[in-house]
């Protein structure tokens, strides 16, 4: 059945992504809908993650643990036991965050992982949901221009630096592994669909290629929404600009998987700018024609943090340009239920 949604009323979003830029937005969309999910790759290899996919043959707990803080509802005691990590000279635990152990542990006793991240969401309390795009073991391969290619989310940055050229292509291994049930269904009664912000080529692209993602996407009627980095990423997209990061998601996806795209509109403070010089990386260029020509419109709002150590997103300024994007676009969209 199909239906004018209500532009008044709490949508139903999911949130595409991984790592701290989609943990960043849904610490700001909390406050604004009760009807949040978050929808995160499972292709990490590295740091404490990649340790506890290593030892103990579990799907790498670290994206996922950051958006269940970003959404839970804990006294600060607890909030600071999920955040912390061990020191160096604590052995095997140097670098390892609480709340991957804690995971970590509720994957042994659950039968399967996603039941593991619903059981800790359930302890946490959290706003909306959060779930692994699928529970299969997979590894990320990236393809880069000159041919070469490397194995692995942990070794692209360095791999990437030592070519010096672009990724051309990632690729899942096994190739289009299956989706959880439970993905899929949220996808399909999605009022908005957000993709990032995040790493483009490690953390939202992944989520594309699983089986029947980008279909379950490109069916829906929801608002589907790009949400443009601010900086360019060093061993990632280093030179790359906003109608390329497009270009990339269709390459890997095919077209249709994104009405709109949120770019930031404030100038990047110049002593940032100079920092990330130094990382190979800048802000990104917003080409709005070439957006435009690909049949996405752009909108552009400020949405910098007032931090002053790093050019990112500030929650709050984020959601507020999101919801106020839904309250415009509501009323002319007709979605489908079911």
């Amino acid at each position: 059945m199909e239906q004018k949604r209500n532009p008044g009323s709490e949508p139903v979003i999911v949130a595409l992504g991984g790592g701290s830029g989609l943990a960043t937005m849904l610490r700001g969309l909390k406050h604004r809908t009760r009807n949040l999910t978050a929808i995160v790759t499972v292709a990490d290899d590295g740091g404490g993650s990649g340790m506890l996919r290593q030892d103990l043959g579990m799907l790498p707990p670290g994206d996922i643990r950051n958006c269940m803080q970003a959404l839970a509802n804990v006294e600060p005691v607890m909030e600071q036991l999920l955040a912390y990590r061990f020191p160096t000279g604590s052995g095997s635990l140097t670098g390892q965050a609480f709340g991957n152990l804690l995971l970590a542990a509720l994957n042994g006793i659950a039968p399967s992982f996603d039941q593991a991240v619903a059981r800790m969401s359930e302890v946490l309390a959290i706003s909306g949901r959060v779930l692994p795009v699928t529970n299969a073991d997979i590894k990320l391969e990236a393809l880069f221009e000159n041919g070469s290619r490397v194995v692995g989310e942990s070794k692209i940055f360095a791999f990437k630096k030592e070519q010096n050229c672009r990724i051309a292509q990632v690729e899942l291994l096994p190739k289009a592994p299956p989706a959880l049930p439970e993905t899929l269904d949220a996808i399909a009664h999605a009022d908005m669909i957000l993709f990032g912000p995040g790493s483009l080529y490690t953390s939202i692209i992944p989520n594309l290629l699983v089986a029947g993602v980008s279909d379950a996407i490109r069916r829906s009627g929801a608002l589907k929404i790009y949400v443009g980095n601010i900086m360019t990423q060093d061993g990632e997209t280093e030179g790359m600009t906003l109608s390329e990061h497009l270009s990339a998601i269709f390459r890997h996806s095919g077209k249709g998987l994104v009405d709109y795209c949120l770019a930031n509109s404030e100038t990047v403070n110049p002593r940032l700018i100079a920092r990330y010089r130094e990382e190979d990386a800048a802000p990104l260029v917003v080409d709005q024609a070439a957006v435009e020509a690909m049949g996405v419109e752009l909108i552009t709002r400020p949405l910098t943090s007032e931090n002053e150590v790093l050019a990112r997103h500030s929650s709050e300024r984020l959601a507020e340009a999101i919801m106020e994007l839904y309250r415009e676009r509501a009323e002319t969209r007709v979605f489908t239920e079911g």
